[in-house]
């Protein structure tokens, strides 16, 4: 539980010490599903055109992927996060980050698709 001090006017600075109205619960504001939500730390530049280095996210199973999608990949007993794109029948894992490359997923070597939010810190 955070404090919470209402809302706050956009224009003129008002100093808020002292003006805790009430206490909010950020997993109540940003997890809809406690039982299939965890949380991960972005490591590595693969998706540097849409997150940072220590971008903390919010990564829920139960929400199903769609393409164009940014989603957290569990394949080879490794996690990576890419943009799912399908094409020609096949489903492939795409960095933002050009360097890298594009990874086609082959469901016999077993994956799982997560999808997330993303809260920066």
């Amino acid at each position: 539980m955070y404090p919470y001090i209402g809302n706050v006017q956009a224009g003129f600075p008002s100093p808020a010490e002292g003006f805790f109205h009430d206490y909010i619960s950020l997993d109540e504001l940003l997890v809809d599903h406690k039982e299939t939500t965890f949380f991960a730390r972005v490591s590595g530049s693969s998706m540097g055109n849409d997150f940072n280095d220590g971008d903390l996210l919010i990564i829920d199973k139960s929400l199903e992927w769609e393409e164009n999608k940014i989603a957290l990949c569990f394949i080879v007993g490794e996690f990576t996060l890419k943009r799912i794109k399908l094409k020609d029948g096949k489903c492939y894992l795409v960095p933002s980050n050009k360097v890298f490359p594009l990874l086609e997923v082959d469901y016999e070597l077993g994956v799982s698709i997560w999808c997330g939010e993303v809260f920066y810190t």
